[in-house]
């Protein structure tokens, strides 16, 4: 057997600095195929709206629980999935959710009404949080603690990509085939990742706990009401629901984190919470993605409304943030192994202030040049923020709670984005005529905070 071929079978020892190569190889691969499907499919069915709404007979407004499925499942799903990894092992979780992922894609390929299609979309996200939420867990048992940095670092630049991509690649495919075939794309991937990842990823060390039901259905019911309070209060429905909505989130944030108070392993980990550390790299994370979705979701608008571009055109225009991300993203991570994440991480923070800033002060009429280095300088402060602090997320948290750690890491992540696009829609009903741009003020304020948080850790 040559040097590359996929090991036969596992170690009956956890791994605990890093796997041999080859095995590492290929279980940095299938990483990244599940990495990239699960982020691609959160958005490319952005693109086939209009399309799936016509076909399904159906009206538009409906069509967005094709993507509304999807982001809930994955939001409510995440923290039981980890703490699945923790009592059963991160391989078993990352599989099945490779597998869940891959069948319900084939059953999104196949649906032929919205409610079939919705409720495979459901399966997928399910699919996709077990991938998500154990995927930061396994990179720190793959690689060498003093490789860690890198490892995280190719994680984002596969992420950035993939986020990168999508849009195209959605448009691509339903240029040469109809929409079914955006799904049925994943089949052959997500069977070759889980091909895999059965071989090649290491065994982790198992925490010996039950899992808490009753904690992950109050966990479930928390984090949903609050999602969608806060998307009904962004797009201005009754306050009465909204109301409703956000006092049951709060009573069953409520009770959870007592629930969880008394347990050693609790399913929302407050018990890292107390760590200094990884309780700012939470907060600076939510702040972060915050102000990234409120630029993601404003900069469209304030190009093609305020600046007349065409569609083509801001596109384009948006393609240098996640590019240069991507290009960042190793860079940053070789130099979390030997720098603190607070500086770094304040760094970034600090120049994605100053990029947003400038976006808000564009002129009236600027070149394509006027826009583009802006967007640039966005992308080199995230790019030399986010590995950083996805490192000392997990770092910070004892191995065995590693499964806890990843799956706060990408819910912290989901909750900032959410509520970014929410406040984005509140900002456009408050100002209707300079919205956007007041988001992009709001949005540098947000990074600067995050900057402000993350230094903090210097002295944590």
């Amino acid at each position: 057997m040559s040097d590359i071929s996929i090991p036969a079978r596992q170690p009956t020892v956890p791994a605990l600095d890093g796997v041999p190569m080859p095995q590492r190889m290929w279980a940095i691969l299938t990483i990244a195929l599940g990495l990239t499907l699960a982020v691609l499919d959160g958005g490319i069915a952005n693109v086939a709206l209009p399309t799936i709404a016509r076909e399904v007979n159906t009206s538009p407004a409906n069509s967005i629980w094709v993507v509304n499925a999807y982001q809930l499942a994955v939001t409510i799903s995440l923290l039981p999935l980890a703490s699945l990894g923790e009592i059963y092992g991160y391989r078993r979780i990352y599989q099945g959710g490779l597998v869940l992922f891959t069948v319900a894609s084939l059953a999104c390929a196949m649906s032929s009404s919205l409610t079939t299609l919705i409720m495979a979309r459901m399966l997928q996200g399910l699919g996709a949080a077990g991938i998500m939420s154990v995927n930061s867990a396994l990179i720190r048992f793959i690689y060498p603690r003093r490789w860690l940095g890198r490892g995280v670092g190719l994680n984002a630049t596969v992420g950035s990509i993939a986020s990168a991509l999508g849009p195209s690649v959605a448009s691509v495919i339903l240029a040469v085939a109809p929409w079914p075939w955006l799904f049925a794309v994943n089949v052959p991937l997500g069977v070759l990742a889980a091909f895999i990842a059965l071989r090649a990823l290491p065994l982790t060390p198992l925490s010996g706990g039950k899992f808490d039901l009753a904690s992950a259905g109050l966990q479930a019911v928390a984090f949903g009401t609050l999602l969608f309070g806060v998307s009904e209060l962004g797009h201005g429905d009754s306050w009465v629901h909204v109301a409703l909505e956000l006092a049951i989130a709060a009573v069953s944030g409520f009770v959870l984190v007592v629930r969880q108070l008394s347990r050693t392993a609790p399913l929302l980990p407050v018990d890292l919470m107390r760590i200094p550390l990884f309780a700012l790299s939470v907060a600076t994370s939510v702040c972060s993605f915050m102000a990234q979705s409120i630029s993601y979701v404003s900069v469209p608008f304030l190009f093609e409304h305020r600046f007349g571009l065409d569609q083509v055109k801001t596109g384009l225009l948006m393609t240098p943030w996640p590019l240069v991300v991507a290009v960042i993203a190793p860079f940053a991570g070789r130099m979390a192994d030997k720098y603190p994440a607070g500086l770094l991480g304040g760094f970034g923070m600090g120049v994605m202030a100053l990029g947003l800033l400038a976006v808000a002060l564009l002129p009236d009429h600027p070149t394509m040049l006027d826009i583009a280095w802006r967007m640039t300088v966005c992308g080199i402060g995230f790019g030399f923020f986010n590995t950083p602090n996805n490192r000392a997320i997990i770092l910070a948290a004892p191995p065995i709670r590693t499964g806890g750690a990843s799956g706060m890491q990408a819910t912290a992540r989901l909750l900032g984005q959410s509520m970014g696009a929410a406040l984005v829609a509140l900002i456009f009903t408050a100002f209707p005529l300079d919205g956007t741009t007041v988001a992009m003020f709001i949005a540098s304020g947000i990074a600067a905070m995050a900057a402000v948080v993350s230094f903090s850790r210097l002295a944590a």
